[in-house]
């Protein structure tokens, strides 16, 4: 016991030298550039009204689901449920899970066997990763949205190839060439996986439906956490992978399900989201006057969706304009290496509908003021 206490410690402190010490930080009053939350949904008193007429209309339903879907967490509400995201998405089938991570971990880690190969993004998601290392696959990065890269390690995979890619990226907001990446899929007949977390709500049911690539991909997982501003994820597919995953992830399996008053709010939100497509215009609106405020700045990379990476090479430095930005009321958290490559550290900085224009403007001024600094 002694010698685990004195090892936590020690790791503890070699953190905290190194000024990477995390802790669970509180909410504060500032002005919201740093949360998911792109549509504003956690906070809009329009989707409150409603999910409180919807939980009226459902009284006396059990507060908690008491077991996991295999056994007592399962109801014909969940399962309507995933028949309507199946056919909004134009898929076969649906399952929910708890999180996105949960989500990611239990496809990767029971769908590669022995002998196959998952090729991944150098940029993708930790959740992806760590279900890759509790399979039993090979597993090969290539670089970051290259396909010459990926065409590379394509040719060298073995047995059954799954290709792992986000269509938004979650540290520089870039956006994944889809279709080139389904084209060199389908020319070497590998099966390609697309995390949508940071897509789904934000470009509509995702930047795979608008690409017209869902009979091009395998599975897609969307989550809940970001634009609907709730909590879960769903991977869509076929039925038999639906089944496959029922069988066989042990995430899915050992969880105890989502509770009744989670489902009642994701159809809530679905519903909301539907009604409300004018929100996603209204936030390109909020990222074009973003972009148009520090287009004459090299530090930050600007792509269309809300995610945006203002680069400030250095720990301390991007820590210290972090802090100043708190200081004046603007929530920008730092991004640090080796989280993100040595070089390329910054402050990650994530726009929604409920920024105002002046807020966006104050941000802008602030952050050129420290290009150069």
């Amino acid at each position: 016991m002694n010698a685990a206490i004195l090892l936590i410690n020690e790791r503890l402190q070699n953190r905290a030298t190194q000024g990477l010490l995390r802790k669970l930080p509180l909410q504060q009053s500032l002005t919201d550039f740093c949360s998911n939350d792109y549509l504003g949904f956690s906070c809009s008193e329009a989707l409150k009204t409603k999910l409180l007429k919807a939980q009226e209309i459902h009284q006396g339903m059990p507060l908690g689901a008491t077991g996991s879907r295999l056994l007592t967490g399962n109801s014909e509400f969940a399962e309507s449920l995933e028949a309507g995201l199946a056919a909004d998405h134009r898929v076969e089938a649906a399952l929910l899970f708890n999180s996105g991570y949960t989500a990611n971990l239990a496809l990767f880690s029971c769908l590669p066997q022995k002998g196959d190969t998952i090729l991944i993004d150098e940029f993708i998601h930790s959740s992806v990763i760590d279900g890759c290392r509790l399979s039993f696959a090979n597993r090969l990065k290539f670089k970051h949205n290259d396909l010459q890269s990926l065409e590379e390690k394509i040719k060298r995979a073995k047995g059954i190839c799954y290709v792992a890619v986000e269509s938004v990226y979650s540290m520089d907001g870039d956006l994944a060439p889809l279709l080139e990446i389904a084209a060199i899929c389908k020319t070497y007949g590998a099966l390609l996986i697309v995390d949508e977390a940071h897509a789904f709500g934000v470009f509509g049911k995702g930047l795979v439906h608008l690409a017209g690539l869902t009979e091009n991909v395998f599975a897609v997982v969307i989550t809940f956490g970001k634009a609907l501003g709730a909590h879960g994820a769903a991977v869509l597919g076929s039925e038999a992978l639906r089944s496959y995953l029922v069988n066989f992830a042990r995430p899915f399996i050992y969880s105890t399900a989502m509770p009744f008053s989670n489902l009642l709010q994701l159809q809530t939100s679905f519903r909301f989201l539907k009604e409300n497509a004018h929100l996603q215009q209204e936030l390109q609106r909020k990222i074009l006057l973003f972009k148009q405020c520090l287009s004459q700045s090299a530090a930050v990379k600007i792509p269309h969706s809300p995610i945006q990476a203002f680069i400030l090479p250095g720990n301390e430095k991007v820590k210290k304009v972090s802090k100043e930005l708190v200081q004046e009321g603007l929530a920008v958290y730092p991004i640090l290496s080796p989280t993100v490559p040595k070089g390329k550290e910054r402050l990650r900085i994530c726009l929604h509908i409920f920024n105002t224009d002046q807020d966006i403007e104050k941000l802008c001024l602030t952050l050129l003021s420290h290009q150069h600094t």
